[in-house]
């Protein structure tokens, strides 16, 4: 099975609203399931007009929800009130938009506090550049928590560390004097 879905890869599914219910419910499970808030989404931008391969896609998911039901997600007090974050891209990610998902995940301490995943607003002319978004996003949201942590009268004080798998946005991080 093809993990790129595309809006024109064959007819349109006769019960689209079974589709819908599914991915409305699958959607609502990712509160608990941050493992699966990418491939839902992908199923998701596709609810206006399924196809079979989106369907296909759907059942996937539910097997592998069937498959690891005994995992279930915990929030632990944690002594540490370190912000860390990861953030990854996928280079022109939709074979119809050419536009990029980015993704990434906030830990407060020990505990996962944070996991969205969306599709980003421009298309990408380098898969540096669609990195760079997503820690950009990333970084927006480390800040934000850091701002309610401090509205809650909990300071951190550590710094927070944001991990990201692309090189070139590592040395534009550090040195954004020679670009744009």
């Amino acid at each position: 099975m093809d993990s790129k879905l595309s809006a024109h890869t064959s007819a349109l599914i006769s019960d689209d609203t079974l589709y819908r219910s599914l991915a409305g419910a699958l959607q609502y499970l990712t509160i608990t399931c941050p493992d699966i808030a990418y491939v839902v989404q992908q199923v998701c931008l596709f609810m206006h007009a399924p196809r079979e391969p989106h369907f296909q896609y759907l059942k996937r998911i539910l097997r592998y929800l069937k498959g690891t039901s005994e995992h279930v997600f915990h929030i632990r007090p944690s002594p540490s009130l370190k912000i860390t974050a990861y953030s990854d891209a996928d280079w022109e990610g939709c074979p119809d938009s050419r536009r990029s998902t980015s993704g990434y995940c906030v830990f407060l301490g020990e505990n996962l506090i944070s996991w969205p995943s969306k599709r980003q607003h421009t298309v990408s002319r380098s898969s540096a550049e669609a990195e760079y978004h997503g820690v950009a996003n990333t970084a927006a949201e480390t800040s934000w928590v850091r701002n309610l942590l401090l509205e809650l009268h909990i300071p951190t004080r550590e710094a927070t560390i944001i991990f990201c798998d692309n090189v070139s946005d590592v040395y534009l991080s550090d040195n954004p004097v020679q670009h744009q």
